[in-house]
């Protein structure tokens, strides 16, 4: 079998995509509660994903998520890492700023130990892209879009989307969408 240049780096792409997905779940967690989710699209999914972003883009006037958009079209593939925004329920904690978890709670707020979960997981997810050489760029825009897509549990309110690409120039360098060499 021949394997062309383009399979052989959508291959790597899904290979890399798979083991984001494993470090975003090893990665620390607060407590040792893990409340992190993870979702990979590519394909007609990936094409839906951007079609929401441009949604978001002509709703808000945010015209970074028609930017975007063209990114994630370049892309192989997409990795969603979002939290689950269940309080932990520490005595005392506050670092969110409510008093305790169940003003947190009724205050529909973000419990912070999940979005520094959050945070830590992205970072361990797109080290290991950036260690195996695969262009990646963490996105607000495709992890906003992706909650309109249900990907996640009712519960998820915080997502990030990372976009794959395997390319002589990085699609994200210069967030040109129309200068992609392969």
């Amino acid at each position: 079998m021949i394997y062309k240049r383009e399979d052989a780096a959508k291959d790597a792409a899904m290979h890399v995509a798979r083991q984001m997905v494993a470090a975003a779940v090893t990665a620390p967690k607060g407590c040792g509660i893990d409340n992190i989710e993870a979702v990979i699209v590519e394909g007609d999914d990936k094409d839906v994903l951007a079609k929401h972003m441009r949604v978001i883009a002509d709703e808000t006037g945010a015209d970074f998520f028609n930017r975007d958009a063209g990114n994630v079209d370049n892309s192989f593939c997409v990795v969603l890492i979002g939290a689950n925004n269940a309080p932990i329920e520490l005595e005392d904690c506050s670092l969110c700023g409510f008093e305790n978890c169940g003003r947190t709670i009724e205050a529909g707020a973000n419990c912070a130990f999940n979005i520094v979960d959050l945070g830590i997981a992205i970072g361990s997810a797109v080290s290991l892209a950036a260690d195996n050489r695969i262009d990646n760029r963490v996105l607000f825009s495709a992890g906003k879009a992706s909650l309109r897509m249900n990907l996640f549990s009712d519960n998820v309110s915080v997502v990030f989307g990372i976009p794959l690409s395997v390319t002589s120039k990085s699609v994200f360098f210069d967030r040109d969408p129309g200068n992609v060499l392969f």
